[in-house]
């Protein structure tokens, strides 16, 4: 594997729980000075359903994940690493909190 320049957090979410979902990422955001991406309600990607992308860096990873461990409100959260691998960013260098869900791989 090369050298890992980033990860991404992808905040599962359903219609009904967007406003909650968007809550989640806004405070992830102005708690640890994360890039946060547009809410997309419906999947886009390799992602099976709505996502909101929080940009994380190396340096605060650890602390981004483990609050969302403690504080992601029963959202299903996706983060992987930034290697320049795609593919085994989205299956190897994987960490689910909540339940995984299958990754439409063939867009990749």
């Amino acid at each position: 594997m090369t050298s890992i320049t980033g990860y991404h957090a992808h905040v599962y979410y359903d219609a009904p729980q967007r406003a909650e979902a968007q809550r989640l990422c806004e405070t992830v955001r102005d708690r640890f000075g994360v890039a946060m991406g547009r809410l997309h309600d419906q999947a886009v990607g390799p992602h099976p359903r709505g996502s909101c992308q929080l940009t994380v860096t190396p340096e605060n990873f650890s602390d981004v994940i483990q609050w969302l461990v403690a504080h992601r409100g029963g959202f299903t959260i996706f983060a992987h690493a930034l290697s320049g691998d795609e593919i085994k960013d989205h299956t190897d260098h994987v960490i689910w909190l909540g339940p995984s869900e299958t990754l439409d791989l063939s867009i990749l």
